[in-house]
């Protein structure tokens, strides 16, 4: 049986994503949630799909909304307002082959509180833990300290589709991220999932579920493909194919 991992990144980001991921749970195929707790409407998210039977991971945010900890502790990572420097910023300034901008100390502890809410907010660890939109070799760096720290099932970044994503001690994932090419067509993604013939390596599709509101509108890049991977999540089309070609939806709980 061919073994395949799809997941959502994003709850919490704004009440449109929140029902899109809802419905591409509820209603859909989706099995793994990623939750960005520092939003305005994390909890209205999380009451959502408090009663769905999926995994939580802690998407860690610095990109979007405002810190967990006061901005006067993070000053390398806000902006003159308070709110998180946007994704742009970090990626133009890691693209230009500066030093890092971001405090270790700083986005450490910030990684730290994130995931002291996610405890509180979600009830238990995650069920995997990652990073959000963001390039900064200090931002990673802090990201494995609380991995470590708290002995958390780390899903390091991976920049190459052709570089397997280690995962615990036996697993390996072969990203499939393609919202932002032209001509996005999230079905035929996971059809070339699904015929990927990579041993000992599990397909891992990177969605962003969702619907648009103007919050979404205003801070996002990405938008017709969130409302395109609903709909692919949702349709019956969908899950015919899973099921006749007999594919294994898994859980990042599941592996080892």
């Amino acid at each position: 049986m061919k073994k395949i991992l799809i997941r959502a990144d994003d709850l919490g980001y704004s009440r449109a994503v929140n029902y899109g991921i809802f419905d591409a749970v509820h209603n859909g195929i989706i099995n793994n949630v990623g939750v960005m707790v520092n939003m305005p409407t994390t909890i209205q998210g999380l009451e959502l799909v408090s009663n769905e039977n999926i995994d939580f991971g802690m998407h860690t945010n610095i990109s979007n909304g405002k810190p967990i900890l006061p901005a006067e502790k993070v000053l390398s990572l806000v902006d003159k307002n308070g709110n998180f420097k946007r994704s742009k910023v970090y990626w133009d300034h890691y693209e230009s082959g500066k030093d890092d901008f971001v405090n270790l100390e700083e986005v450490t502890a910030e990684i730290d509180a994130q995931y002291q809410q996610f405890i509180q907010l979600v009830g238990h660890k995650p069920d995997y833990f990652e990073g959000h939109a963001v390039m900064s070799k200090n931002y990673i760096k802090g990201l494995h300290i609380i991995a470590k720290r708290y002995r958390l099932p780390m899903l390091d970044f991976s920049l190459s589709p052709e570089t397997p994503t280690p995962f615990k001690e036996k697993t390996y994932f072969k990203v499939f991220m393609r919202s932002i090419d032209k001509n996005y067509d999230p079905f035929s993604v996971l059809k070339e999932m699904s015929e990927d013939s990579e041993q000992d390596v599990i397909p891992m599709m990177v969605c962003h579920p969702g619907y648009l509101d103007q919050y979404i509108l205003n801070t996002s890049s990405l938008t017709i493909p969130r409302t395109q991977e609903v709909d692919m999540a949702m349709n019956k089309k969908t899950r015919e194919y899973i099921q006749n070609k007999k594919i294994k939806l898994v859980r990042y709980s599941e592996c080892k």
